[in-house]
């Protein structure tokens, strides 16, 4: 019969292995907690697989953390890399706003304003009408001009008729001039022989002297018509001076006229529209009118930015007011002068509180048209990048370090 201790001892070994190796393995645990106790019985009924299991975890944790250590310095140093070679192609910022052609326009003359052909925000076409200003005045001066220029036709034909009057009175005129010295010469010939009387002789230099009097007027008369004539009487009326005045006279009064109607000189959206019945004046902004066709932005690049940009490079477009769109443009130019040159009071530098501030320099970036897109307005901002085609290599890397060291690279030899 087995003891009563023997029994007990087999009911806790059923009791052990039934229980899950988590709970076995807490006797383990106690017995390291108390490294100078030691107990043959329980280290007995711990199997061999319980013994080896807390380990593997342990030594797994060991390799993954020496491979983070070793991995983790050169993925970061190659993500550094990678990013330095990559990041001088593209230059970006957003400083940079749409642009557009922008025009007040005025009258070209002056009344009050007898119809409005638009509403505000509207847009128009090349030669549409704007606006248009009470004609009946300039009606009246075209007829007036009209008038003076056929009365002035009239004035021209008449001096003409008058200047060839003249010409064949001249003729006239020294016809008898000649025969009025004919009849003095024979006189003075009779004379001398004493066969005519002194009176006859007198009466035929009066004569004489008479013909070439009126030949002097006749002359003087014709002087004065071609004069008038504006010197030569031989143009065509419609190229005489007089009648040129007024013919210019007929054309402004027409373009006045023309002028009442004012028309868009571009394609875009108008502004405030003006009111009915409004007097303007040459020269008064009426309405504003911005075009909504071939914009461009101004783009601000730091100066430390334009190295590589130059005119023809493609740029990527971003407008704030639409996030999930992207344009496409070309740098078109780049402004010779800085942003603060064209302020109204530049920065004066010649001070002893001088202080270095990067420039800005404005580049022009023609956007291209998306007829797909959303409508593009005069002063959105935008992100812009230029793709500059110029990617950094390690040699740029490398030099700068090697420069600070005092070596000199072999490009930098064979370049000089």
């Amino acid at each position: 019969m087995p003891s009563e201790t023997s029994v007990t001892e087999q009911t806790q070994n059923r009791a052990e292995q039934g229980r899950p190796a988590a709970s076995r393995a807490v006797p383990i645990l106690e017995a390291r907690r108390q490294p100078h106790s030691f107990d043959p019985e329980a280290e007995r009924s711990v199997p061999e697989d319980d013994k080896a299991a807390p380990r593997r975890p342990g030594r797994k944790r060991r390799l993954i953390r020496r491979a983070l250590l070793l991995l983790g310095p050169l993925a970061v140093l190659a993500v550094g890399i990678g990013l330095y070679l990559s990041g001088g192609r593209y230059v970006a910022t957003e400083n940079a706003y749409l642009q557009a052609d922008m025009v007040m326009i005025a009258p070209q003359v002056a009344g009050p304003i007898a119809r409005v052909a638009v509403t505000a925000n509207q847009e128009v076409e090349t030669g549409q009408v704007l606006f248009s200003i009470d004609p009946a005045p300039f009606r009246l001066a075209l007829d007036k001009a009209q008038a003076k220029l056929a009365a002035t036709r009239s004035d021209v034909e008449a001096l003409k008729a008058t200047y060839a009057q003249k010409q064949e009175q001249l003729k006239v005129e020294q016809s008898n001039l000649a025969y009025a010295q004919q009849q003095f010469n024979r006189q003075s010939a009779l004379a001398s022989k004493r066969v005519a009387t002194q009176s006859a002789l007198d009466e035929a230099r009066r004569n004489l002297q008479v013909a070439r009097d009126t030949i002097s007027v006749v002359q003087h008369q014709i002087e004065q018509v071609a004069a008038q004539l504006g010197g030569d009487p031989n143009l065509p009326v419609e190229q005489e001076p007089s009648y040129r005045e007024a013919l210019a006279a007929r054309d402004q009064a027409q373009l006045d006229l023309e002028h009442t109607v004012v028309r868009a000189p571009f394609a875009g959206v108008t502004g405030k529209k003006p009111e009915l019945g409004q007097y303007v004046s040459p020269g008064s902004a009426v309405i504003g009118l911005v075009a909504d066709r071939n914009l461009w932005i101004d783009a601000n690049f730091k100066e430390t930015e334009l190295t590589d940009i130059l005119p023809g490079q493609p740029v990527t477009i971003e407008v704030d007011t639409y996030p999930d769109h992207r344009w496409h443009g070309t740098v078109e130019s780049i402004s010779q002068a800085t942003g603060s040159e064209f302020s109204v009071l530049p920065a004066q530098n010649a001070t002893g509180n001088w202080v270095k501030v990067v420039q800005r320099i404005p580049v022009r970036i023609a956007v291209e048209a998306d007829p797909d897109g959303p409508q593009l307005r005069a002063g959105m901002s935008t992100w812009v990048q230029v793709d500059t085609g110029r990617s950094r290599t390690l040699a740029d890397l490398v030099s700068p370090v090697l420069k600070l060291l005092g070596v000199e690279t072999a490009t930098a030899t064979a370049s000089k």
